[in-house]
């Protein structure tokens, strides 16, 4: 990848954007991850307004530390840059007790109660996108987005713009790199942080990043599980079943459309 092109051509691109949706600037959810650090990068390297908003929800430290050491690094560069601090926890936790109560150990308890976390990140967002009339600049990378839809539908996936859903992950840590994203982050292993533990997104879904992205390009080669065995069998499969039982977020909202006769 020529990094640097892509870097300013995304740029290029978010500055466009902006321009033609008659809106002022970006408002970014830096979660001490690479995807948000090189998104907010990005959006920073407009020189148009670009907020950055730290959401954290019975947060483990070592990412909100990350997220902070991230944000001061990009003020000290950016003076188009600001930030603002909304602790959900509380938030969060009255729903919890609002909702009805299921068994604690279930885990369609802690997987919708992890998708919640998203949204009410989402709503903040977009409070402040409102409040500003800026953008919603989304962090998903293409593997996520396109590959195993390793994301909260309505949650992070509720954006207006997607400026690296093009890039494998492995291209983002170069954009990384190539902006000089802290070490911090580069070298921390992937996490969506939505459970308030230590868990990895590898943890999650089984496979690395690098292991979904091979996934990914045999896939589109019209390769099939026939065609592989051992550890890139597993792999393979761990890819198309995420695939399939996700691709209700990578497609619109279907529409019954009512027979004109009927009408």
């Amino acid at each position: 990848m020529q990094t640097e092109k892509v870097r300013a051509h995304i740029v290029n691109w978010l500055k466009d954007y902006v321009t033609n949706s008659r809106t002022k600037g970006f408002v970014v959810g830096v979660s001490g991850g690479v995807d948000s650090a090189v998104v907010s990068t990005l959006c920073a390297q407009t020189g148009l307004p670009t907020l950055c908003v730290e959401m954290p929800i019975h947060q483990s430290q070592d990412q909100v530390a990350r997220a902070q050491k991230h944000i001061k690094a990009l003020k000290k560069t950016h003076a188009n840059v600001t930030d603002i601090q909304v602790d959900l926890t509380q938030v969060f936790e009255q729903f919890r007790s609002a909702v009805p109560h299921v068994k604690e150990d279930s885990p369609t308890l802690h997987l919708s109660l992890a998708n919640t976390r998203a949204r009410f990140r989402m709503s903040t967002l977009y409070y402040f996108a409102g409040m500003h009339n800026f953008l919603v600049a989304g962090t998903g990378n293409k593997v996520e987005d396109f590959g195993v839809g390793f994301y909260t539908k309505y949650g992070d996936g509720g954006v207006d713009l997607s400026p690296i859903a093009d890039l494998m992950k492995s291209e983002v840590y170069n954009l990384a790199r190539e902006m000089d994203v802290i070490d911090e982050i580069v070298q921390a292993a992937p996490t969506d942080g939505l459970f308030g533990d230590s868990r990895s997104d590898e943890d999650q879904i089984g496979a690395s990043y690098d292991e979904l992205e091979w996934a990914m390009k045999q896939v589109e080669k019209g390769k099939t599980e026939e065609d592989f065995e051992g550890r890139d069998k597993e792999v393979f499969r761990i890819y198309t079943s995420r695939h399939k039982a996700n691709k209700h977020k990578m497609v619109p909202i279907p529409v019954c459309e009512i027979p004109l006769h009927l009408k």
